[in-house]
């Protein structure tokens, strides 16, 4: 599935800061540095339409989007995991901190 990761801007708008595609396993290792990822709000959009219609199936989102917040302190590791069908998706998130 592809996707980018976009962080909130100061007038409300939307800078993308990384895109990739998952591997075999559903995943993307590294997508984003530390340095890339300070304190402030993300959006991650998995671009399921392509990824169904890729699959032969004719699916009812266009995408799937994921908005949080990043505090302030310690880089943490987020996985975002998302389960999805044509018509359906769901997501959960893991947190941990990645300097402990």
């Amino acid at each position: 599935v592809a996707l980018k990761v976009s962080q909130k801007t100061a007038d409300g708008g939307w800078t993308q800061i990384a895109n990739g595609v998952t591997d075999a396993t559903g995943e993307i290792p590294n997508l984003i540095t530390e340095q890339q990822f300070p304190a402030g709000v993300y959006r991650v959009e998995f671009d399921t339409k392509t990824y169904w219609k890729n699959e032969g199936s004719t699916p009812f989102h266009e995408v799937a989007e994921v908005v949080f917040e990043v505090l302030a302190g310690a880089h943490r590791h987020y996985t975002l995991a998302l389960l999805l069908s044509p018509f359906s998706f769901t997501t959960t998130a893991v947190v941990i901190d990645a300097h402990h």
